[in-house]
């Protein structure tokens, strides 16, 4: 028997039997995180993901009610994702790793600097690194959104700026809310692919283009009233689309 019934938790027996479901279930947590680790940034370790999903699995089964006619794997989805999301809510996403990296461009910057005496190049850095081009541009990328790490006072004759202070600032951004936007992204398309193709051009022109109704109904040959009848109809079968993927308000969107 799991959680919800009349069960003294802290008794041996009972600690056995949730081990034994978590052990179970450990594969679960997995494709779970390795599905939210796709739509992170680079630096985000996918063991820091299943270690949160492990946690929630614990929960879950401290949680479940089997009186509520729901099997305990699709409670448990819903519990592991979240405490994934909550993860990344509460660590420091700037990752150790990444601090790391940070740390590791500057100081190779400062040498290559003192070494050419120029700014070195993202090839030269790349190189230093032990790293492909494209590898270092994507971690770059990511860097530049950390802002500078802090940074010993320079030794004699040492450029004063952090390398990465000559990297191009970016908007603050966070994994989970990165990661939520492009599933979300995600369901809007699938159900945007649900509509006749009509219907499809009318949200892309209005929402994407940004096109008035007038102008749609130019291109389409119709009148501003029937481009609003089509718009209002692709909403609701998006709607519908929508309420599949679990998506039942529009303050989810």
């Amino acid at each position: 028997m799991l959680a919800g019934n009349a069960i003294a938790h802290e008794s041996a027996d009972w600690r056995e039997t949730r081990d034994q479901i978590v052990i179970e279930n450990l594969t679960l947590v997995r494709a779970i995180a390795i599905r939210v680790h796709e739509n992170l940034p680079v630096h985000v370790d996918l063991d820091d993901l299943i270690h949160s999903g492990v946690l929630g699995l614990f929960d879950a089964v401290e949680r479940y009610d089997e009186s509520k006619n729901v099997s305990f794997q699709n409670y448990a989805k819903h519990r592991i994702k979240g405490a994934i999301l909550d993860g990344l809510r509460q660590q420091d996403w700037a990752s150790r790793d990444l601090r790391k990296r940070q740390k590791q461009a500057d100081a190779i910057g400062r040498e290559l600097s003192t070494k050419l005496g120029r700014l070195p190049t993202e090839s030269e850095v790349a190189e230093e690194m032990g790293l492909s081009l494209d590898r270092w541009r994507r971690i770059a990328t990511e860097i530049r959104t950390l802002g500078p790490a802090p940074v010993a006072p320079p030794r004699d004759g040492e450029p004063e700026r952090s390398f990465t202070d000559d990297l191009p600032a970016a908007p603050d951004s966070r994994p989970d809310l990165i990661c939520e936007q492009r599933q979300l992204r995600s369901k809007l398309e699938r159900a945007i692919d649900t509509l006749p193709k009509r219907y499809q051009k009318v949200v892309i022109l209005y929402y994407t283009n940004e096109m008035t109704m007038k102008e749609i109904g130019d291109i389409l040959g119709v009148n501003e009233s029937r481009v609003s009848q089509i718009h209002k109809t692709a909403l609701r079968k998006m709607a519908v689309a929508l309420e599949s993927e679990g998506i039942r308000s529009v303050e989810a969107l």
